[in-house]
């Protein structure tokens, strides 16, 4: 089947959390002043995407992979993940501090879960002064340590923040204790799993005045206790070249920055290819047809494509293959 550059409905959720970012700087469809999260790509059961564009509108991601898994995804991607589209791409906007949390490994999740782990990237697009996240602990901390600050509500005297701005990219590994701060939005790339163990979420209660669900005994043999110094992304923003940003088993992000027309030989990726727009805007063809993206859109380029052609005057983009 000939399958052209493909853009998706934006999955909206309102979190607690949430706030107005993704409707005033992305220009999502929004009416809310709580939605926090605009899922971009998505096979998760019950949040599947639905394509928008062309003579696929309409048509449910999960059901073009069923049907042509091969020509979507990959043959290799196919034959590591069947037709599970392995990851999982969002933005994200807090208006208030995400609740301090960490992912299980892949061993632990499919025990527990029958699940993916859950790796994951962000990419902060816009950050208000003195916005951070919190990304591990300031020190090598024990378990007993850490059941001890849980008991004594002293856990955010062991954690290390990061103050961002745009352009700061993190890489947060399984096991890693996280938290995206108030203020920051971002872009991110993770496997696809929605298994989060939350572990402290600032006595918060929800629209029904119940405090949310804590995973304090799950979290203890999935949190990895070392202060390891391994998260900020140091990578290259060379105008108009692919730059390596993240390389990891569960995908591949590359940073785009351009200014004039790029093609990429795409023939021996055997990869489907995800451009997320972070900045200006871009008309993506891949001989047979093309569509176009601005910031806070994302489009997917089928893996049958051997040469993709990006057309601008401006725009940084995220590339993410596996």
């Amino acid at each position: 089947m000939k399958l052209y550059p493909l853009k998706f409905n934006p999955i909206l959720k309102e979190r607690l959390w949430g706030g107005t970012k993704l409707k005033d700087v992305l220009k999502k469809p929004i009416e809310s002043d709580i939605t926090g999260e605009s899922w971009e790509l998505s096979t998760v059961k019950g949040d599947v995407s639905v394509i928008s564009n062309g003579e696929l509108k309409g048509k449910s991601f999960q059901e073009l992979i069923h049907d042509n898994a091969e020509e979507v995804l990959g043959k290799s991607v196919v034959e590591r993940f069947g037709e599970e589209f392995p990851i999982l791409i969002k933005f994200i906007d807090a208006k208030q501090d995400l609740s301090i949390q960490l992912h299980p490994n892949d061993a632990l999740a499919k025990e527990r879960h029958d699940s993916f782990g859950k790796t994951e990237m962000w990419y902060v697009m816009d950050a208000d002064p003195g916005a951070n996240l919190i990304v591990g602990f300031n020190k090598n901390v024990s378990k007993k340590e850490y059941t001890e600050s849980m008991e004594n509500n002293t856990l955010l005297d062991l954690l290390n923040y990061e103050t961002v701005k745009e352009g700061d990219t993190f890489f947060i590994n399984t096991g890693k204790i996280h938290a995206i701060g108030a203020g920051v939005l971002l872009a991110e790339i993770q496997q696809t799993s929605d298994v989060t163990y939350r572990i402290f979420d600032f006595n918060r209660r929800d629209k029904n005045g119940d405090l949310r669900e804590l995973h304090t005994e799950m979290a203890l043999d999935a949190i990895d206790y070392a202060q390891k110094n391994d998260f900020k992304v140091a990578y290259p923003t060379e105008g108009n070249k692919v730059n390596t940003m993240v390389n990891c088993p569960y995908f591949k992000t590359n940073y785009i920055n351009l200014t004039e027309d790029m093609k990429q030989d795409v023939s021996n990726r055997d990869s489907f290819t995800i451009y997320m727009c972070v900045d200006g805007n871009v008309t993506i063809s891949n001989g047979v047809g093309e569509a176009s993206i601005k910031k806070g859109e994302t489009i997917l380029v089928p893996a049958n494509s051997t040469l993709i052609s990006l057309q601008t005057t401006g725009t940084k983009l995220l590339e993410v293959t596996i």
